[in-house]
């Protein structure tokens, strides 16, 4: 049923349960797991002294963060494929399945983003109803 699964992550508690869920489905239909990290440049445009260095900075932190997800799946006998991208995160997430024929996206039901969800809205909310395939959302009670 499912060849192609993407589970975006930011490194939250969120992500790491949509993450567990992830590996156990690409696991159960022998498929490739995405792992996309989206630095969200918009976020930090309004920098100017020291934009690159909290860049470099957030990329290093999605680095870790699809490193920890690629570990997990490694071990459990997933072929797994990582990505950091720059942008608008709800674009790049649709975007990085549309390009890369995703048939399922895993993603928690919140991130790290606060305030900015409600001022913004959800990243979630925004790839559930633009993606071309289903989005499979997992909430966490422990992150609550």
């Amino acid at each position: 049923m499912y060849t192609s699964i993407l589970v975006p992550t930011d490194g939250s508690a969120y992500s790491s349960a949509a993450a567990g869920h992830a590996i156990d489905l690409a696991k159960q239909y022998d498929a490739t797991l995405h792992i996309l990290y989206v630095v969200d440049t918009a976020a930090y445009a309004s920098l100017d002294a020291g934009s690159q260095q909290v860049i470099s900075a957030l990329k290093a932190e999605g680095e870790q963060a699809t490193e920890g997800i690629e570990a997990a799946a490694a071990e459990a006998g997933i072929t797994a494929t990582t990505q950091i991208s720059m942008g608008a995160p709800h674009k790049q997430i649709v975007g990085y399945a549309t390009g890369n024929d995703i048939d399922l996206i895993v993603m928690g039901t919140q991130g790290r983003t606060g305030l900015n969800r409600y001022l913004l809205g959800s990243v979630t909310e925004r790839v559930v109803r633009l993606a071309h395939c289903p989005v499979l959302t997992v909430k966490n009670d422990d992150a609550e």
